[in-house]
């Protein structure tokens, strides 16, 4: 039997406009339909829609390595490498349920707080990596690294314009922020990004310090109380306490494991 043309569906032709639409085709998605089904074209509809889709797909992926590329962040800390399963399960929720993005649509700022190597960073990148897939805008960067980069723009007189470029990210994820230096100029800098994103975009901040340290950070008690107020305000806090060090534990483990049948021990040197 010979199939016969691919049916037309109101569900497609929906999907057509909404196609031409995303393409910024603001005319042609209100007209091309019945356009074409007037000149006697139907029948063209479902090939034309299935061109549109291949356009779509193809620009997702593009986007997507833009986004990546520009994000910074590190390669191989993804949800693929993250052991989840070693993270208490109420953290290991709240970290699965900050994937969705909808928290960016709030201007909710994540914080993480523990020790070395308990696994902070790894996760901040792999929720970075996670949002960019969904076509979110990202920057990973080392808090020390924001700071000198700041520091820079206001000697040369263009900090509004290095604050602008980092409102261009949806997410700017600011890794160890207990490392951060502490002079005056640094602390005004990192403050005043800090205040420049408050209810407008969203932070996530990973640090080895609690609140109660960052007089450590931030120095003068009003501004210690001033930062944390603005990025505590619609917050997540991913607490990752009670973690063993990823690393120390990894060390271990390599220590322990076994030789395989051809590798030998290491041998004295014999004396000269």
């Amino acid at each position: 039997m010979i199939a016969g043309p691919p049916t037309w569906t109101p569900a497609k032709a929906e999907r057509l406009a909404e196609l031409l639409g995303l393409f910024k085709l603001t005319v042609i998605a209100d007209e091309f339909e019945k356009r074409m089904i007037s000149a006697g074209h139907r029948d063209a509809l479902p090939t034309v829609l299935e061109l549109l889709e291949m356009e779509a797909s193809e620009r997702r992926v593009r986007k997507t390595r833009r986004l990546l590329n520009a994000s910074k962040l590190p390669p191989t800390k993804t949800f693929d490498t993250l052991k989840l399963n070693r993270m208490p399960r109420e953290l290991g929720q709240k970290i699965r349920e900050l994937t969705t993005g909808e928290f960016l649509e709030r201007t909710t700022n994540i914080l993480a707080f523990g020790l070395p190597g308990t696994g902070k960073t790894h996760v901040a990148a792999a929720l970075g990596h996670a949002l960019v897939q969904k076509g979110h805008s990202v920057l990973f960067i080392p808090t020390f690294q924001l700071v000198q980069e700041l520091l820079a723009a206001k000697r040369d007189l263009a900090l509004p314009r290095a604050l602008r470029r980092l409102d261009a990210y949806e997410l700017v994820i600011c890794d160890d922020l207990g490392y951060v230096q502490q002079s005056a100029e640094e602390v005004e800098v990192l403050f005043t990004f800090m205040a420049e994103r408050y209810e407008r975009r969203s932070l996530l901040i990973t640090s080895n310090l609690v609140f109660s340290d960052w007089n450590r950070i931030f120095k003068n008690p009003m501004t210690t109380a001033a930062a944390i107020d603005r990025v505590v305000h619609h917050s997540v806090i991913l607490e990752f306490a009670g973690i063993k060090s990823f690393r120390a534990n990894d060390a271990g483990q390599a220590q322990k494991k076994p030789k395989s049948d051809g590798e030998q021990p290491p041998t004295e040197p014999k004396p000269s």
